[in-house]
């Protein structure tokens, strides 16, 4: 359900996806600046941040009910699979729950543009 009473309600689930992952990148982003091995984690920080920001972009694309919002949630899905790839290469529960949150907003986002 849209903020306001004329919101779209079409992309409701997918808009709660998106914040989530974005979120979960933000926070896995952290945790990864903490680690022992963070140079190794060079490029998985990179796309945690490019995750969260395709995420916030998606979400408000969707929530103006854009003409490209189909569009912006494909390049989401594919940002957020290779987050999902690259975050599962590391074996600490926040990477590994980040992998996850992000895989189910890459399918949340397939099915919205379908």
């Amino acid at each position: 359900m849209g903020v306001l009473p004329n919101s779209p309600t079409t992309m409701d689930n997918c808009i709660e996806s998106c914040v989530k992952c974005a979120r979960a990148c933000e926070e896995c982003f952290t945790a990864c600046l903490q680690e022992a091995d963070v140079k190794a984690r060079e490029k998985c920080i990179k796309t945690l941040n490019d995750c969260a920001e395709i995420c916030l972009q998606a979400v408000q694309f969707m929530a103006r009910n854009s003409n490209f919002s189909k569009a912006i949630c494909a390049l989401c899905a594919d940002i957020c699979e290779a987050c999902a790839n690259e975050c599962a290469m590391f074996k600490d529960d926040h990477c590994q729950q980040c992998a996850q949150i992000c895989r189910e907003c890459a399918q949340v986002c397939i099915n919205m543009t379908s």
